[in-house]
């Protein structure tokens, strides 16, 4: 395996693919597998029980798969798993889960994770998202698809971030921010919908109209939660190209807690 660099300590019970490298002085434990295709930068520390897909690249100065910060924590095999084609820059932090939970935080496929980002444990993250620098992710958050959260965003323990969500610079998130939203503020607040970030993913007019309709419902015609979720479950009799968008902002508000909320 010559693209380990002599100076790494690789555990002889890692399963690394052959076409993995792994740059100076950077430490791989026992429990840790790599998929074909990625690499690890200098001075990483790879621990825990860590899954590493295809064809990511992780940077120097990383630690991934170390213990949660959670004082209940004793020492169970919990994991991290990391999907394919993520990029991961400087200085980032990614712990295993928990036993209060799944046992298990989850990076899925195609995220662009910049430097200091901090993911704790139990933490979701979905597929094609865009973390800034100085992230912070509380343990248990979760994170949909297309999520961009701006830089020094700080999101509590248990929140949620819908698909196509953003948050803004120095954002603070105590509440479930819902899908295609955009946040800004300390604590967050909503601005606006995703609209540009909507179209350049391709979403048609009528897509966009029934996103529109949505936000109206959750933020412009002073309705109620409850409310606001029946005249959103209408719209794709109006807009029935939107049928998948509706459900996906549903499913949220369904799973939004009442003491937590969402963001106004």
């Amino acid at each position: 395996m010559t693209a380990i660099h002599p100076t790494a300590l690789v555990d002889s019970k890692a399963q690394l693919h052959e076409s993995v490298s792994v740059g100076p002085y950077s430490v791989v434990g026992p429990h840790v597998r790599i998929a074909a295709g990625s690499s690890i930068g200098a001075h990483c520390v790879i621990e825990g029980h860590t899954t590493i897909g295809r064809d990511n690249k992780i940077f120097q100065f990383n630690s991934i798969g170390a213990i949660p910060q959670d004082k209940k924590y004793a020492g169970e095999p919990c994991e991290l798993v990391i999907g394919d084609r993520n990029t991961i820059r400087e200085f980032c932090t990614l712990n295993i889960g928990s036993p209060g939970d799944a046992g298990v935080t989850r990076v899925g496929h195609d995220n662009w994770i910049m430097a200091y980002v901090h993911l704790a444990h139990d933490c979701v993250v979905g597929n094609h998202t865009i973390f800034a620098n100085n992230a912070q992710l509380a343990g248990h958050v979760h994170v949909g698809d297309w999520a961009i959260l701006g830089g020094f965003t700080v999101v509590h323990q248990f929140v949620r971030l819908g698909a196509h969500s953003m948050t803004a610079m120095c954002s603070l998130l105590f509440a479930d921010l819902p899908p295609y939203v955009m946040c800004q503020g300390q604590p967050a607040a909503a601005r606006s919908m995703n609209f540009e970030g909507l179209r350049r993913r391709g979403f048609s007019p009528e897509r966009i109209a029934a996103v529109k309709a949505m936000q109206r419902a959750l933020y412009r015609d002073e309705l109620t939660l409850e409310q606001a979720k029946e005249r959103i479950a209408g719209l794709s009799q109006n807009h029935p190209e939107a049928a998948a968008d509706v459900a996906i902002m549903l499913d949220f508000l369904v799973g939004t807690s009442p003491q937590r909320g969402i963001v106004r």
